[in-house]
Formats: C-alpha cells, sequence, structure tokens
C-alpha cells in the first residue's frame, strides 16, 4: 500500500556541504559563521533591521514576550485556535493569555472580537498566522495603536506570506518563526525573531545568552536563557533559505492541485481561503468538513489512515486544554470548536508527486461519497 505522511523536509540545495563544513572546520555549537549568515539574509527576507536566531519556535515567542516587559498580572490577547505554545510562552512570563474567537473563513483570531476581551491588565495581542495564511492586521494594528498595546505576530507557520505588500513578521513590533523539522523550511529545531527595534534586538541577543554582559566576558547582570542555535542548525537554515523561493512556489503548486482536484466536492468540504490582500504560504492544505459527510473528524482521518494517508487534526483550541480551561467562562469560541472538531491538515510538502495528489483526493472523494 501507498503510504503518504503528512509532512517530510526536503533538502535539494546547500545543507550537506554546510553541515560538513561544520563539522571539518569544529564550528559546531553555538558560535559560528552560519548563525551570522542565516540571521542576516532571514532579516533581509523578512524586510527587518534585525533577525535574532534561538533554539526553536517557542523559545522565539518567549523572548519576544519578554522584551516586550510581559511580567506577572499582565494579560496578552491570544487566539484559541493555535498550537499551544503561544498560551504557553505568555504563562512562563506569569502572564494570563487572554483568548479571541477565529474568523470562519481565514480561522484566524477575529479581529472585531478584540476590544471586548481588552482590560485595563492588557498589554499586547499575539497574533497567529494560522496554517500559512496571514492574519487581518490592518484591524489589528489599528486596535493595538488606540489602546497602547504591542503586537507580536508569530509566524512559525507562515514563512514568505505576505499581508498587502509586506512580508508577516514585519508589520508588528516583533515576529517569531520556527523551523522545527515539518516547517516550510526547517534547521531541524529552531527559531528566530524579528524586529525593527534596536533596543528589543539587543535585549532579545542577551537574554538568550545567559544575559551575558556583550563586553565583559563570564559577567551576567542579569537572568537570562540558553535558547541558543547552534552553527550547524544555522548551516541548514541558510541553505533551506536560500532556496526560500522555490519551497514556497512548490507550497503553492501543491495546492492549486488540491483545489483542482477537490474542487467538486464543495458539498462536503470547505477549501482554504486566500483572501485578496493576502498571500497563503500554505505550511499545510487543510480542509474543515462539512455536515453531509455523516462522520466524525477522527473517523474521517482513520479512514485516510487505512489507505496509506496520514493526516493531522487541526489543534485543541486552548480553551479546551487542561492548564487553560476555564470553567467560569461564558465564552465557548463557537467558530474555533466547530473549526477544531472538522478541521484536519492534508499531506503538504515538497516530496508530493501529483500523483501522490490524485490519490489523495481520489480517496477523500471515495470517503465522502460513500459517508454522505
Amino acid at each position: 500500500m501507498k503510504r503518504i505522511p503528512v509532512a517530510c523536509p526536503f533538502f535539494n540545495g546547500n545543507e550537506k556541504k554546510y553541515v560538513l563544513d561544520c563539522i571539518e572546520t569544529g564550528w559546531v555549537s553555538s558560535i559560528g559563521k552560519y548563525i551570522e549568515k542565516f540571521e542576516e539574509k532571514f532579516a533581509r527576507f523578512c524586510g527587518v533591521k534585525h533577525a535574532i536566531s534561538c533554539s526553536n519556535g517557542t523559545a522565539a515567542l518567549h523572548l519576544a514576550l519578554l522584551a516586550c516587559d510581559v511580567g506577572s498580572g499582565d494579560e496578552v490577547i491570544v487566539p484559541t485556535l493555535t498550537y499551544i505554545a503561544a498560551a504557553n510562552a505568555v504563562t512562563y512570563c506569569e502572564a494570563r493569555p487572554v483568548f479571541v474567537d477565529s474568523e470562519a473563513d481565514t480561522w484566524n483570531i477575529d479581529p472585531s472580537k478584540i476590544e471586548e476581551k481588552i482590560t485595563p491588565k492588557t498589554k499586547g495581542i499575539l497574533v497567529i498566522h494560522l496554517y500559512g495564511h496571514p492574519a487581518d492586521m490592518d484591524p489589528i494594528l489599528d486596535i493595538a495603536k488606540k489602546h497602547n498595546l504591542f503586537v507580536i505576530e508569530d509566524a512559525a507557520e507562515a514563512h514568505g506570506a505576505r499581508h498587502r505588500n509586506r512580508t508577516v513578521g514585519s508589520l508588528g513590533d516583533i515576529g517569531t518563526f520556527s523551523f522545527f523539522g515539518n516547517k516550510i523550511i526547517t534547521t531541524g529545531e529552531g527559531g528566530m525573531v524579528v524586529t525593527d527595534d534596536p533596543v528589543r534586538a539587543e535585549r532579545i541577543r542577551r537574554l538568550k545568552g545567559q544575559g551575558v554582559d556583550p563586553k565583559r566576558r563570564y559577567w551576567f547582570p542579569i537572568v537570562g536563557y540558553n535558547y541558543r542555535m547552534t552553527n550547524i542548525q544555522a548551516a541548514i537554515g541558510l541553505a533551506q533559505l536560500e532556496n526560500i523561493s522555490w519551497h514556497l512556489q512548490r507550497r503553492r503548486e501543491l495546492a492549486d492541485l488540491y483545489h483542482n482536484h477537490l474542487s467538486g466536492l464543495s458539498d462536503f468540504l470547505d477549501l482554504p481561503v486566500e483572501k485578496q490582500w493576502a498571500r497563503h504560504a500554505y505550511w499545510m492544505f487543510s480542509v474543515i468538513l462539512r455536515d453531509p459527510v455523516c462522520m466524525s473528524r477522527d473517523r474521517f482521518t482513520d479512514a485516510l489512515q487505512k489507505e496509506g494517508i496520514e493526516t493531522r487534526p487541526l489543534f485543541y483550541p486552548m480553551h479546551v486544554l487542561p492548564p487553560y480551561r476555564d470553567s467560569d467562562s461564558e465564552d465557548t469560541f463557537p467558530v474555533a470548536t466547530h473549526l477544531a472538531s472538522r478541521g484536519l491538515n492534508l499531506p503538504t510538502h515538497a516530496s508530493l508527486t501529483e500523483d501522490d495528489i490524485v490519490y489523495i483526493t481520489g480517496r477523500i472523494r471515495k470517503i465522502c461519497q460513500s459517508a454522505a
């Protein structure tokens, strides 16, 4: 039986060459030329002045929040439909994530629901560009300006996505990225923080390296963290970034194939949208099962698994997870709850062929029609 994974890294550039260079020269830890090159090139890619590498996307979020002075008693607005790292990073700062429901079409945070969640304790808004589609940043930035709030963009899933004419990560005060093995480009495990603010950039650099004084070796005037990226990881990242246009184009080609082959199933599936002002990065091609598919999402994914097709459910909303469940809250977040219960990610990676897409969509069609 054909076996198709939901995600798979793809290396078609200088990855091996650069990693071997690290090994042969001995620069394998958190100092080396590839770290500087990767940061410089990624800053140019995002259109910002500063990019600071770190150990993973969650560390990037934690550093960004610390750079915005989030601390005990503060509140940060977060979409409920996202990966748990966003809420956890807020909690690391002894602050409280305050959840907001999703838009039904983009699945991102609903700007019209933000202001009702703002209190005197609110410090900022953490925006996630979910599954590769940019959040609607214009009203979010207007709300932030009106209430004097920072905006952090979590672009872990949206490398190269664009909001109007700007790359995500460059619109708010700080942007963060993940380079986990299933992302559009990868370093195996790694992250990046980007900003135009030189003061915040310098603070992030110090915090990620145990708080060391840059002018006095082994002197630590503040408490910091060991959130550094290795030179080997940066070597892989640089090679991946050199081919970022190819990786992004390949995602769009796969999305076009999915749209074409699933277009006759509109009674059964809601397909991902791309707003007129947006450029979708298609980290994952995700679909929502409509009510005519008379089975649960999990039964649907089990049926695909039996056909050799690996999928993933959409993330659980934060408000249903034990650390963040609030039994006293009257907000049930109906849109996010529906999306999470009916959504799934289809295989999306550069190794896929058109024959793979035909196979996947054919099996989906068969399951939909038999379940209707």
